[in-house]
């Protein structure tokens, strides 16, 4: 199934990669960008992009090394009800002028 037709990449196409990159080095982390580089490829349009992650997500292949596998998850941020600025960022805030 063509799943790129920008650049005529196939479900069979990406898999292959896959399998070549964690053939070659099972510690990689396999991106689309790299897919398309294994392939000599460049993404074009991007409409593909949902389709072919879930084409990765198929393959046995994709799971993450053992080594990343339990890293800290990143702390969560605060609600933020002022878009991250600090209070008083209006002029009309700021006071008068000395």
């Amino acid at each position: 199934m063509i799943i790129c037709s920008c650049q005529r990449i196939s479900d069979k196409d990406i898999h292959a990669a896959i399998d070549w990159m964690r053939a070659s080095d099972p510690s990689t982390i396999v991106t689309p960008g790299k897919i398309y580089h294994a392939l000599g490829k460049a993404p074009d349009c991007g409409g593909c992009i949902k389709l072919f992650v879930a084409t990765m997500r198929e393959n046995d292949n994709l799971e993450v090394p053992p080594i990343l596998r339990g890293l800290k998850p990143r702390r969560q941020r605060k609600e933020r009800k002022h878009e991250g600025r600090r209070e008083g960022h209006r002029v009309s805030q700021q006071g008068t002028p000395r």
